[in-house]
């Protein structure tokens, strides 16, 4: 048990709604979602940071829209690098921990083998250069702090690539996937279980950046292909509607086949083994947290 309680930001999100689960063996949670802590508001997150007093911040919130980003600059910064940095702050006051979810995305892409760490960053977008500053500002506050980066982060409830693939293939006659980004989905489950063990298991010293994401690699248009085909063999055991596209009839398209108004790394698979050394966790390939979110799925 901790000393304090845990405050977790974001409960109504993917990541924290699964949080709000695998932290409750670990001492109090106090959960707020962003009706209750306008992110964008520093006297507000620092009001219920000296109000709760907790051991452990945890904050899964983020602003995600990655192509509305780019029209949205001010607000993503606000959200993804200014809330980070007050809680850092406040956090420090308290001797307390702080842990923060980040991304793929600070990465450009442009490696070819799985990003360690230490590699040099450069986000393509608004959205991942606004969560390498909120990074950059937890480290220059000196708290102690997990900083967690993950990837193509999915579950079985909320909006996610899973449930809009399925909601696509069962309306429309053709889909067409991109196939030339490279990255490893992570369900919501598995980071938040990686998230309490990595809790479970603190020690200041090992307070840095980790990198959290299944195993294995896949594009876009594999992704899409593997959830239709578990969808296709489970459909009638679990009474789910039929789809009007199955997995063999993905169009796999490229990037300039599919414009966006941000750009995406081509490459962004993220190398696990500093947090498998550091705290001995072994993420599931991703094939395998897949098979565990799609027999979760409900209002398919």
């Amino acid at each position: 048990m901790l000393g304090g309680p845990i405050l977790l930001t974001g409960v109504n999100g993917q990541v924290g709604h699964e949080l709000q689960l695998t932290l409750a063996p670990l001492g109090q949670v106090i959960s707020v979602a962003r009706e209750q802590l306008d992110l964008t508001n520093q006297d507000a997150i620092r009001y219920a940071i000296r109000e709760i007093k907790p051991s452990v911040i945890v904050n899964p919130a983020a602003y995600t829209a990655v192509d509305k980003a780019e029209s949205e600059p001010d607000l993503a910064f606000a959200v993804n690098a200014e809330a980070p940095r007050v809680m850092a702050e406040e956090a420090a006051c308290l001797d307390a921990i702080l842990i923060h979810f980040s991304t793929d995305y600070v990465f450009d892409g442009s490696k070819t083998s799985p990003y360690i760490e230490t590699d040099e960053t450069n986000p393509l977008g608004v959205y991942g250069s606004s969560k390498l500053a909120g990074e950059e500002a937890i480290r220059a506050v000196g708290v102690q702090h997990l900083i967690l980066r993950t990837s193509w982060v999915y579950g079985s409830r909320g909006r996610n690539f899973l449930r809009t693939i399925i909601k696509l293939a069962q309306e429309r006659e053709e889909l067409r996937i991109v196939a030339d980004q490279i990255g490893a989905p992570t369900s919501s489950r598995a980071i938040a279980n990686a998230t309490a063990v990595m809790l479970s298991d603190w020690q200041a010293e090992k307070s840095g950046t980790y990198h959290l994401t299944c195993t294995g690699e896949v594009s876009w248009y594999g992704f899409a292909q593997a959830i239709l085909r578990f969808y296709e063999a489970h459909r009638a055991g679990q009474g789910w509607p039929s789809l009007k596209v199955q997995a063999d009839a993905v169009r796999a398209i490229t990037t300039a086949e599919y414009p966006t108004l941000a750009a995406r790394p081509a490459y962004s698979v993220l190398n696990n083994a500093k947090m498998l050394m550091g705290f001995h966790i072994s993420m599931p390939l991703w094939s395998e947290a897949l098979s565990a979110v799609m027999r979760e799925l409900v209002d398919v």
